[in-house]
């Protein structure tokens, strides 16, 4: 949690009169996390599975992939494999046709893959093809992917779409005096505010829909993408993707959320 920064009021996201209906969405929910096969995205994976849901794995890497299938499996998961980089329509349309095969819709949407840049990283000197690769995968690629199940999620009758988002990309927080984010950040920072905004103009698409689309900050969770420098585990990052997966059919859409609830954009 960023140092000075203080919530006025906080949100309940899944409350008690809903645990009928999750019941009732475990025993047949379809859910799919991209770049599940390690960090915050398989506990992701496995948090999901835990409340009975078939989760596929959407692993860049095959091989990785399996084996986060099989950990998983081994752990009571009904987990799947889906071989998916988030940067190729040809992979993400395989995807998409593969789920379809499977099981005929897809009821959550979980956009966690995502890459990271170097950091501290001033604009005035960062590589510009840095800035094209973290905007191809932390933003378009988020694009693609949710365009191309958005068919398979209008056969749901409960549909969700979590996008992994983050603090350091609200405006609000980048210019708060004493919030402390560590730092200029000349790419990624940026690409969690264009996927912020990115996802405001599909909750207004969808607003005459079922679909909710919200936003989920992990936290400074220690994974590769900050080299284990982090102050959270994977699985306390993973908690509030899997609390906004969960949403009841009145839940919050259009909105960008931590632990404790709502936050700025």
């Amino acid at each position: 949690m960023p140092s000075g920064y203080r919530r006025t009021a906080e949100v309940v996201l899944v409350p008690g009169r809903s645990a009928a209906m999750l019941d009732a969405m475990s025993e047949t929910t379809i859910a799919l996390v991209t770049g599940a096969n390690k960090g915050i995205g398989y506990e992701i994976a496995a948090g999901l599975g835990a409340l009975g849901w078939s989760v596929g794995v959407g692993a860049r890497d095959e091989r990785r992939g399996a084996d986060a299938v099989a950990k998983l499996r081994a752990a009571g998961v009904d987990a799947f494999g889906v071989p998916l980089d988030v940067t190729d329509d040809e992979s993400v349309t395989a995807a998409a046709r593969l789920i379809e095969e499977r099981a005929g819709r897809l009821d959550v949407l979980v956009n966690n893959a995502g890459v990271a840049g170097g950091w501290p990283e001033e604009p005035s000197t960062i590589d510009l093809g840095t800035v094209r690769r973290l905007v191809e995968t932390n933003v378009i690629g988020v694009i693609r992917v949710t365009n191309a199940m958005l068919p398979l999620l209008r056969r749901s009758a409960h549909p969700r779409i979590v996008n992994q988002s983050s603090h350091v990309g609200s405006l609000s927080l980048q210019t708060t005096p004493g919030v402390d984010l560590g730092g200029i950040s000349g790419a990624y920072a940026p690409t969690k505010t264009y996927l912020n905004a990115v996802t405001i103009q599909y909750a207004k698409e969808l607003s005459g829909t079922n679909i909710l689309v919200n936003n989920a900050c992990p936290g400074y969770v220690a994974t590769d993408l900050n080299g284990f420098s982090g102050t959270q585990t994977p699985e306390q990052g993973a908690a509030i993707a899997i609390r906004l997966a969960a949403l009841p059919d009145d839940g919050p859409t259009g909105q960008l959320f931590d632990d404790k609830g709502v936050v700025p954009w």
